[in-house]
């Protein structure tokens, strides 16, 4: 059966004790792979359980696969199908607002999280953690990408109060209470481990395997790694601000003091031959730093007018589900 009708708020369904939340975006490749190694493990649980899949405007034939899957396992399988591409978090939370499980796991759907890993973090959420995060233990990643996460993981501990070995890790288990706390947050640009985070008691990090993408390439680009880091940054601290302004205080020092010595050494030596240069280089300099701070300030701006102005932050064209 299909549904369009948006959910405001995560409802609880009967009988549903967990929830496994799964963004696609191209990976038409990677989806029966999945579902014959996903399925298997989450029926020996034991439980009863769900399976969002959000269809985040896949142009190849995810959809298709994700409804035969439907056909299959309706009582398990919903999907959500977005009417554009809106990214990989808008998806999470699309599925966050309408899971019925007291538990939620999310899990990238390009197998390179195995999904024999789930019981791990259901193992610890048992323990009476109410927010779990996967770290990996052998990246199979570029060597690019690997330092270039440590990298954003060492600037994230500098800036901002949250603690997380592996940022990176999508295979996490969140109990009920944070999941609605993040709904309710009505965040527009957020990064959602993060976010669960602040909104966590007692949170923990298991080890989990790390295995090479099963098919295809990954979804995110260079630009797209950089803008998440930023928008992690952003969003939970003003240290880039603060930064700024004690950037600019020492810029404005210098100056000054810089000013003084070619005063005096004006008056003392004499002009300084080619000296002009030396003056526009400083300027320039100045004038570099002033761009930044600009730039920074319209990141928060522009952040506050995306709340204010309350624009929907995705479509929903159609969601497939069971009837109850």
């Amino acid at each position: 059966m299909s549904s369009t009708a948006p959910e405001p708020e995560a409802t609880r369904r009967p009988g549903v004790e967990l929830s496994v939340v799964i963004p696609v975006y191209n990976e038409e490749p990677n989806l029966p792979a999945l579902f014959d190694r996903l399925y298997p493990v989450l029926d020996g649980l034991g439980v009863p359980y769900e399976v969002i899949f959000t269809n985040d405007g896949s142009a190849d034939r995810s959809q298709e696969l994700l409804a035969k899957q439907h056909a299959k396992r309706p009582r398990e399988t919903r999907v959500i199908e977005f009417n554009a591409n809106y990214g990989q978090h808008m998806a999470i939370m699309a599925a966050f607002e309408r899971v019925r499980g007291s538990v939620v796991v999310t899990l990238d759907a390009d197998l390179q999280n195995p999904p024999e890993e789930i019981p791990k973090l259901l193992g610890a959420i048992s323990a009476g953690h109410d927010c779990v995060g996967g770290y990996r233990v052998v990246r199979r990643d570029s060597a690019f990408r690997r330092y270039a996460s440590r990298l954003v993981n060492s600037v994230r501990r500098r800036t901002t109060n949250i603690e997380m070995a592996d940022q990176g890790c999508m295979l996490r288990a969140y109990s009920r209470p944070v999941i609605d706390a993040i709904v309710r947050s009505g965040a527009i640009n957020t990064f959602i481990p993060a976010l669960a985070y602040t909104f966590a008691t007692h949170p923990a990090e298991v080890a989990v395997r790390h295995e090479e993408r099963n098919a295809g390439a990954s979804n995110y680009s260079f630009y797209k790694l950089v803008r998440l880091n930023f928008d992690l940054i952003t969003a939970f601290t003003l240290a880039p601000l603060q930064w700024f302004t004690l950037i600019g205080l020492g810029c404005a020092v210098g100056s000054f003091l810089l000013v003084l010595v070619l005063a005096a050494r004006r008056l003392i030596i004499g002009p300084e031959e080619g000296g002009v240069f030396t003056l526009f280089g400083v300027l320039f300099f100045l004038i570099s730093v002033a761009i930044v701070g600009i730039g920074l300030i319209g990141e928060y701006v522009g952040r506050t007018y995306q709340v204010v102005r309350q624009r929907q932050r995705y479509f929903v064209s159609r969601i497939l589900e069971a009837s109850e």
